[in-house]
């Protein structure tokens, strides 16, 4: 999805030289000054700015030159920027790191465009050379052919292409998985295992095992994978290092990890103490069994706070209020499409859980002091998840945050509820701009349903905070943010590879696409106070950019480079010289 332009020539504007290791180099304790730039700050009282200043991390002034340099001191460090756009370090909201991390660092690529051989020959490729027992562990497979898998043929086909090896295989909503049949004995499930609570083992109509699995059955398949692990700990922080190193390298710099557990949460701490986090995390601890096994809940909750450090915030639960629209498990108003042999004209998906005990549930999560990110594709999931939060406020007030994921689809009168209940729409623009993803899910939905998705424009003109978030590895194999901003703006296609707009009426504007992309995740995560703008006394968190995005074509937002990442005033990215361009 992503390209990768050709190098700006020499005379290309907004280029900041690297030193020779392609790190600028700081001389510790003394103030830093950037000029030569055009700074767009996303704070609402002084959006624009010719030159900032940097002292001990944190943003000391923003402003004209002279007043800059004075607040600085003559014995300032000096960077000029030569022309270059400087904005925040983007704030993802919903991103899943150790989950893309772990794609990055050991697993088999794949790419939700290719087709079922395409899979298939990369799956034989990668077991080339690997041991017998080995995991082969790989994704994204787009829905579209996650639709046509489900066939004891396509099982075979698998077997055959791994050699016998376990193959797990993940969606692009990385709710469902595609396992061999080895994977399915190693995980103990024959053709007469009983379905678990919320998921199932996908079978044909005469009952015999596909190797589909949707939503909760994924969690055996994760497990399996995970007794396979020798060392946890080194595996998981490399994922996270991997990680880090692609979301710095859009710019990103602080971060909601959507579906946090124990061991990862651990990981994390100890990489904020040694010096190696270098981003603001704030984690989302799952309130419910979760595709990923371990502890959740209260007993997660409890032992969250022994994690917390300068820059790991545990401050939010994870609740799964349905699934997806692709396998019709989202929760909705209206029945879906109608109709083949395995659903009713009245299917309208599920929702796991109950009002009652939702409310329940919430209340004592807020008790713990913490906010809740509530997963809810489906306009029934939304309203249920609108309803609790309208409980919860009558009882403890405005405290609480509460986001809800990913806003999709949304009854015209529940829209005004977000803000009026100070409830964050938690945005996908990664998902929702023609996709493989929207096109399995138009199979699904009613047109009028459809066409109604992701009313963006509806939300910001009310009040509501929309804050924008990857939601990778899901729908794309990276977190480039300048995808999600063009497609805010465009409501299509990025790359032109897909035809057509969706509900192209409820497009931003480009200063409120950054800002969704800036200013409101940082305050839906609880960081407004310490990132998302560049004003004084925030961390020093930006990025500067090849081309100024306010002024391009809408079409070329998507071709944006980062030049270079800053994150509490240093450096953790430099673009290489032949993305950079010559010095």
């Amino acid at each position: 999805m992503t390209s990768n332009p050709s190098s700006p020539s020499d005379s290309t504007p907004g280029r900041i030289p690297p030193e020779r290791d392609g790190t600028p180099r700081r001389e510790s304790g003394r103030p830093l000054v950037l000029t030569g730039a055009r700074i767009f700050t996303a704070d609402p009282g002084h959006l624009w700015a010719e030159a900032l200043a940097v002292a001990e991390g944190r943003i000391l002034a923003v402003g004209t030159v002279a007043e800059v340099e004075r607040a600085a001191g003559a014995d300032a460090e000096r960077v000029e920027a030569h022309g270059a756009l400087v904005m925040p370090g983007f704030c993802d909201v919903h991103i899943h790191l150790g989950l893309g991390g772990r794609q990055l660092a050991w697993e088999l690529p794949l790419l939700p465009t290719d087709t079922a051989g395409q899979i298939l020959a990369k799956v034989r490729e990668w077991s080339t050379g690997r041991g017998p027992d080995e995991w082969i562990v790989g994704g994204i497979v787009g829905s579209t052919i996650m639709d046509t898998l489900a066939s004891v043929e396509m099982l075979a086909a698998l077997d055959e292409a791994s050699g016998g090896r376990p193959v797990m295989l993940r969606d692009d909503s990385m709710h469902n998985r595609w396992v061999n049949s080895r994977a399915l004995t190693l995980m103990g499930v024959e053709t007469d295992t009983a379905d678990p609570r919320d998921g199932t083992y996908v079978r044909d109509r005469d009952g015999r095992l596909t190797g589909v699995l949707w939503e909760m059955a994924s969690q055996a398949a994760e497990a399996a994978v995970a007794a396979g692990i020798e060392d946890l700990e080194a595996y998981l922080r490399r994922a996270l290092i991997e990680g880090l190193g692609a979301a710095h390298s859009f710019g990103i710099t602080s971060m909601q990890e959507a579906a946090t557990m124990e061991p990862t949460l651990r990981a994390l701490q100890r990489m904020d103490h040694a010096g190696e986090l270098t981003a603001w995390v704030v984690t989302s601890m799952p309130a419910q069994p979760f595709l990923e096994p371990g502890p959740v809940g209260p007993e997660l909750f409890e032992a969250a706070a022994q994690y917390r450090s300068e820059h790991v915030r545990p401050d939010f639960a994870k609740y799964v209020l349905d699934g997806v629209p692709m396998t019709r498990t989202s929760a909705m108003l209206a029945p879906y499409r109608c109709c083949t042999d395995q659903h009713s004209p009245e299917d309208r998906g599920h929702l796991i859980w109950d009002a009652e005990e939702l409310r329940a549930s919430l209340a004592d999560t807020v008790a713990r002091g913490l906010g809740a990110k509530l997963h809810a594709t489906g306009d029934a999931a939304v309203r249920l998840a609108l309803d609790a939060v309208e409980h919860v406020r009558s009882l403890h007030g405005g405290a609480p945050r509460f986001q809800v994921a990913h806003a999709e689809y949304i009854a015209r009168e529940d829209l005004p509820r977000f803000a009026a209940l100070d409830v964050v729409a938690d945005a996908s623009p990664y998902i929702w701009y023609p996709s493989v993803i929207q096109s399995s899910i138009a199979q699904q939905v009613t047109a009028e349903v459809f066409e109604d998705s992701w009313p963006m424009r509806d939300l910001v003109n009310s009040g509501a905070v929309v804050a924008a978030g990857s939601d990778w590895p899901c729908a794309l194999p990276s977190p480039d943010p300048w995808v999600g901003l063009q497609t805010m703006v465009t409501r299509r296609s990025p790359d032109g590879s897909l035809p057509g707009a969706l509900n192209v009426s409820q497009a931003l504007t480009m200063e409120e696409a950054v800002a969704a992309f800036t200013r409101e995740p940082a305050r839906a995560m609880g960081l407004g106070d310490v990132t998302g703008r560049l004003a004084p006394g925030l961390s020093a968190d930006f990025i500067l950019v090849d081309q100024d995005v306010f002024a391009v074509a809408p079409e070329r937002i998507h071709h944006t480079r980062v030049l270079q990442t800053w994150f509490s005033g240093r450096p953790v990215y430099t673009a290489a010289r032949d993305t950079a361009g010559p010095a």
